[in-house]
């Protein structure tokens, strides 16, 4: 945790050591995510769950790069998870989420079209897995042995996560923007068990819409 700590204000100490070097704009943004957990259960069956709506908010720093292309990193809190099929069984997860997006951003009637892609890093801060009136707080860990499994019922989670990250928008003469945003997790979240192997593999996906202003 102490590591990823540490890369994180890295990153922060890096954006703002950039923006004294270069004519940098910084950014707010926040919008609506929706989620879902894809991958495979132990019985490498398809997992069948459903999307569940959350919430995205952060700052952002756009680097220009060359004419119509920037760098923007950026630093958020992001909900994810899912819902069950069947039920009202669902997953919560909040991270601290580092985008670095690339983009491109032609002139389009009065405004700027945005296109971008990029990776992004995110650490896991909070989560719950909940059913009806009953929740039970997930304990992020790489690996756990299989008395803590049984302890706390396997409600674990991997704190990292990594994946790429593409979005689509307009921003307005007046520095407002709104753009449509998707994410692909690229890193199995599933807390491992100590001797013990499974065919279980769980991953992150999001897409959703947000609205931002540039200062």
């Amino acid at each position: 945790m102490k590591t990823i700590k540490i890369s994180f204000l890295l990153a922060l100490v890096t954006m703002v050591a950039t923006s004294v070097q270069a004519q940098v704009s910084f950014g707010i943004r926040g919008g609506v995510n929706f989620s879902n957990i894809n991958g495979k259960d132990a019985s490498d069956d398809k997992l069948e769950n459903k999307l569940i709506p959350g919430f995205n908010a952060g700052v952002n720093v756009e680097i220009p790069v060359a004419d119509e292309f920037f760098v923007q990193p950026g630093l958020l809190f992001t909900t994810k998870g899912a819902k069950a099929k069947e039920g009202d069984g669902k997953t919560t997860l909040g991270y601290i989420e580092l985008p670095i997006n690339f983009l491109y951003k032609p002139e389009l009637g009065t405004g700027k079209l945005l296109l971008g892609v990029g990776p992004y890093v995110a650490y896991g801060v909070t989560g719950k897995v909940s059913d009806g009136d009953n929740s039970k707080s997930i304990k992020f860990k790489k690996e756990i042995t299989v008395l803590e499994a049984a302890t706390n019922g396997g409600i674990y989670s991997k704190p990292f996560d990594a994946g790429a990250n593409v979005l689509v928008g307009y921003e307005f003469s007046n520095k407002l923007s709104a753009q449509l945003n998707a994410g692909l997790g690229l890193v199995d979240i599933r807390t491992e068990v100590e001797g013990v192997s499974s065919k279980a593999n769980y991953k992150n996906t999001t897409f959703g819409v947000s609205i931002g202003y540039r200062f």
